[in-house]
């Protein structure tokens, strides 16, 4: 259930993430709403993981996969670039995250 709880966490970095570009600085309400419930859910659902899961492989899992999900919603939905450059960092991320998961005991 920790990954699961991880997963979620994860899913909801994205969420604020995005939410604090649509904020424009937090001069928005709902933007704003939003990134301080989507943090405090992926916060919490963050440390429901750690009550099994190893600091290091839950912090760096959590960090990939909000990194990873906010590069991605950026391109996506507001029209980043993905250069060269940038698809070969997040490679290698997602491969770093990989092998987080691979070599992580429980």
């Amino acid at each position: 259930m920790a990954w699961v709880y991880l997963f979620l966490a994860g899913v909801m970095e994205i969420a604020w993430a995005y939410a604090m570009k649509q904020s424009d600085g937090f001069t928005r309400l709902w933007p704003t709403a939003t990134v301080i419930v989507a943090l405090i859910g992926s916060l919490g659902l963050l440390a429901l993981s750690m009550r099994t899961l190893p600091l290091g492989t839950a912090y760096t899992i959590w960090t990939g996969i909000g990194a990873i999900g906010a590069f991605v919603l950026g391109i996506v939905a507001l029209g980043e670039q993905a250069t060269f450059g940038r698809l070969i960092a997040a490679a290698l991320i997602i491969s770093g995250l990989i092998a987080m998961k691979l070599s992580s005991n429980p």
